[in-house]
């Protein structure tokens, strides 16, 4: 789908094209909304009832006042709240109305102001584009994309060009997370997840990935453990983008779950809902994702991302409740849950993107427990973080890019329930059900952080919902980090 923009709206041409513009509540018409009603009354003839511009969308189709072509009634809410998300959200929900109606070319003339709101308004319309669908070969006509075309009005085009261009590197970033974290596991292991970071081709951007006798050979009994069950092999993928003016100053790395495909091993997990475990390395997709957009626009920062890859599957080989094992620190972990597995793979990437990065900061992202999502619901991700002036710079990111997260603690005094007599450390509690889950997980992975401000993002509740998908995510997958994590840099890491 083209992104386009224009400095006046290009005159509909009929049946094929729908012209998007916004109603705020109570009925109020934009400015945009007002010229083009002139003369016809037709769009105020159509607001009342249920559409009373607060939210939604109404189709006015073959609508005389557009020269026969569809007129999209955006809700945008009230008009003293029309700001860059507002208008972002309204061009998502503009692409999604057209698509219903099967509008081939949209335009969308909203409100003007600052040249990154008429950006973000594409950029909206942009991520509400995606389809996965490589793996269909008979398409629904009625249900499949059918705009080709996306044009936005903004009378000085070279700012607004300027403005989307990093959203452009963003869109591929999400996109490309999206792709993997759709993908069946039986298109993506380990092994292929490796491989399509290396074919990633972005100047800058250098990658390489560790087979499995390397990662023996690091002591990483930890991660190779998880994966001994799965005949598709273990991996850990490493990417560095060096965009500061000091290529070797100390940089910020991230850290990423990337359990392709999660059985619960011996532990098993129940059949309901087995074949969505697909997303289990949603962390590391969004990690990866992160840095195509920043390599795509030249960040001007220096980030590692440790991506820790495997498959958690039954086999005569597989890891039992009661194993133990050593850690790539040193520090020896008693399995009693095999279904505990992502805690195992960060422990040893935590300690690997410590020791040979020396960062300034890390941060890990990982689908890792289903308490999480009971705390906090479907839309935000759980932090946990002992140093206030980066927690505070990830909840600001967060707040300003759309994608929460919210402080939940990790006290000192959990410790006591993953103490154990057989190790150094147990991979989950006893005896007190779920309670304070995501806590204790937390805890766990403090052990293997290191020094230095690190924090913990546990985003299992948003980084998939096929109930609900929000209005720029495809169905399922959001992708959900992404953002974050530009957004992060952009605030915090760059001069």
């Amino acid at each position: 789908m083209d992104v386009e923009f224009l400095s006046a709206a290009g005159p509909p041409t009929g049946p094929g094209d729908a012209l998007a513009v916004v109603v705020f509540e109570g009925g109020v018409l934009s400015p945009q909304a007002e010229a083009l009603d002139a003369g016809s009354g037709l769009l105020r003839q159509a607001l009342g009832g249920r559409f009373t511009g607060v939210r939604g969308a109404l189709t006015l189709p073959a609508c005389s006042a557009a020269a026969g072509a569809a007129v999209i009634l955006i809700g945008a809410g009230r008009e003293s709240d029309w700001n860059q998300r507002a208008a972002e959200r309204a061009g998502a929900e503009a692409l999604r109305a057209a698509e219903a109606f099967g509008a081939r070319r949209l335009i969308l003339d909203f409100p003007r102001g600052d040249p990154a709101w008429a950006a973000l308004a594409a950029f909206g319309a942009a991520l509400a584009g995606y389809r996965f669908e490589r793996h269909r070969t008979v398409l629904d006509a009625a249900k499949s994309a059918s705009l080709a075309r996306v044009e936005t009005v903004f009378e000085d085009v070279a700012a607004v060009r300027s403005a989307f261009a990093p959203l452009d590197a963003l869109r591929e970033g999400v996109f490309f997370a999206r792709d993997l974290i759709s993908e069946p596991a039986n298109v993506l292991g380990p092994v292929e997840f490796g491989d399509r970071l290396l074919s990633l081709e972005s100047p800058g951007l250098s990658v390489e990935v560790l087979a499995e006798d390397e990662l023996r050979s690091l002591g990483m009994d930890a991660l190779i453990g998880v994966g001994a069950g799965s005949a598709a092999g273990t991996r850990l993928a490493v990417m560095r983008w060096a965009g500061a003016d000091d290529p070797e100053a100390a940089p910020l790395a991230l850290i990423g779950k990337g359990v392709t495909f999660d059985t619960g091993g011996v532990s098993i997990k129940p059949a309901a809902g087995l074949e969505e475990m697909k997303w289990d390395m949603g962390g590391a997709g969004a990690i990866a994702g992160a840095m195509v957009a920043l390599a795509r626009r030249r960040a001007r920062a220096n980030v590692v991302a440790v991506l820790a890859l495997a498959e958690n599957m039954v086999d005569g080989a597989s890891q039992r409740p009661g194993d133990v094992v050593r850690s790539m620190s040193g520090q020896t972990i008693e399995v009693v849950d095999t279904d505990a597995e992502g805690r195992l793979v960060l422990a040893d990437a935590l300690w690997y993107a410590r020791t040979r990065f020396k960062p300034r900061a890390m941060i890990d992202l990982a689908t890792l427990t289903g308490a999480v999502m009971v705390a906090l619901g479907q839309d935000y991700g759980g932090l946990f973080c002992e140093d206030d002036e980066l927690a505070d710079a990830l909840l600001s990111a967060g707040r300003s890019c759309g994608e929460p997260l919210w402080r939940l603690p990790m006290p000192e005094s959990y410790d006591r329930h993953i103490e154990t007599p057989w190790a150094d450390v147990r991979n989950v509690a006893l005896g007190i059900g779920r309670q304070g889950g995501a806590s204790i997980a937390a805890r766990f992975l403090r052990r293997f952080a290191g020094d230095g401000p690190w924090a913990h993002l546990d985003i299992s509740a948003p980084v998939w919902d096929t109930r609900a998908p929000g209005l720029a995510s495809g169905p399922g997958v959001n992708a959900f980090g992404v953002r974050l994590l530009d957004e992060l840099v952009r605030q915090s890491f760059e001069p």
